[in-house]
């Protein structure tokens, strides 16, 4: 699938600009088109007469399939190396994309169930293609800090497909209508196929020693270190998901507008995206714990301090402090991740992190709508909040399984 004659990638390595690159198009491509069905999927749903609860379980399965499929498509990554894993995904995506198409030439129950369908698909193939790319990129790097410059770059490129997606599906959704808007994926699709010709094959024999013999998943808790970064990443990721949830019922309780609380969310994104841009100039400055163990304390702060905000601004504030708190983490916590996985179980491990977020994005919004009634959102704010400054004593054990 990679360029005839094109030179081979070699484990410890590096990569050039051009590789670099290749591998961000790559991710960008499948999950543009990934995030612009989501916006128009459950549009076109509601549009038809479906229900909320209808329309909630479309969503829900662009994250429950890869929770199901996370783990074969990490092992089948350690096994094949880049190429073969991101050729299924384009394959599932596509095909994904075929059947939303599809969806708007038929009706009744056939139509939803193709729109499903789709979502399954392209959610399968987006995570399928994610994990090859974190695997091809962590592997190849020399040492820790270019694969911190490495999982910045590559943690801008779902920021930009969540706006080139339903931007571009959205706009042609009003100019020319759902299957106008579901074939314009394939040219993002294709994005992702031609730039995986642009990645030089990993040597067969490395790709081969790469697979091992695959144990239990669990076994990979075993790992020094693995169970105190799980617990970081996963309490992270929860921030992640409750910003998400409360701070529209925050926004809506202090009287803000729509469109009020679309730019607090959007200034988040853009903080998040403007510290992952920055993080690559700095990387030789920074230390992977240290780093995750000041955002949680950060990230506990923010949270602290946003119930009590009551205007725009100040929630802005919050909202773009936040965006660096917790954008700063997830490329040091993938840093760590690859160095303490043993080295024939590098796309398990990702998978079996990528299942952990999957699942508990499907399961923490029904946990913090029943925490919202009970005890309200900002209270859940503070709730979350003290939890993550607390697990941040779980990084101070990792530093002595991080060094050379």
């Amino acid at each position: 699938m990679s360029e005839p004659g094109s030179p081979p990638i070699l484990p410890g390595a590096g990569l050039n600009s051009r590789t670099m690159l290749a591998l961000v198009l790559g991710q960008v491509g499948i999950h543009a088109a990934m995030a612009g069905l989501r916006l128009a999927a459950p549009l076109q749903a509601l549009r038809e007469g479906y229900s909320a609860w209808s329309v909630g379980l479309l969503l829900a399965l662009f994250a429950a399939a890869p929770v199901m499929l996370a783990m074969p498509s990490g092992r089948l990554a350690d096994r094949h190396g880049y190429h073969r894993p991101v050729g299924i995904a384009v394959l599932l995506s596509a095909l994904g994309a075929v059947c939303a198409l599809g969806a708007t030439f038929v009706e009744g129950a056939l139509h939803f169930g193709l729109l499903c369908l789709a979502a399954t698909l392209c959610g399968s193939g987006t995570n399928m293609g994610m994990l090859a790319i974190q695997r091809t990129a962590g592997l190849v790097a020399r040492d820790s800090t270019e694969r911190v410059r490495m999982f910045s770059w590559l943690g801008v490129a779902p920021s930009f497909a969540n706006v080139v997606g339903p931007v571009a599906l959205g706009f042609m959704i009003d100019w020319a209508g759902f299957a106008a808007a579901y074939a314009l994926m394939f040219p993002l699709i294709a994005l992702t196929w031609w730039s995986a010709r642009q990645v030089p094959r990993m040597p067969r024999a490395q790709a081969s020693a790469s697979a091992g013999t695959l144990g239990s998943a669990w076994s990979l808790l075993a790992a020094p270190g693995m169970k105190r970064l799980l617990l970081s990443n996963w309490l992270l990721s929860a921030c992640w998901d409750v910003h998400a949830f409360a701070l529209p019922i925050i926004g809506h309780d202090r009287g803000f507008s729509a469109s009020t609380i679309g730019l607090i969310l959007g200034t988040f994104t853009l903080s998040v995206s403007a510290i992952r841009l920055a993080i690559p100039a700095l990387a030789h400055r920074m230390e992977e714990t240290a780093m995750i163990r000041w955002g949680m304390l950060g990230t506990g702060a923010v949270f602290a301090l946003y119930p009590l905000a009551t205007s725009p601004w100040q929630m802005g504030l919050c909202a773009a402090v936040l965006g660096v708190t917790l954008g700063s983490t997830q490329p040091m916590v993938m840093s760590a991740l690859h160095h303490l996985t043993p080295d024939n179980r590098h796309g398990e491990t990702l998978a079996f992190r990528s299942m952990a977020i999957n699942l508990s994005s499907t399961l923490m919004p029904l946990l913090f709508g029943a925490a919202g009634l009970a005890v309200g959102a900002g209270a859940l704010f503070w709730l979350v909040g003290g939890s993550v400054a607390a697990g941040s004593w779980a990084v101070g054990g990792l530093k002595r399984h991080l060094l050379p």
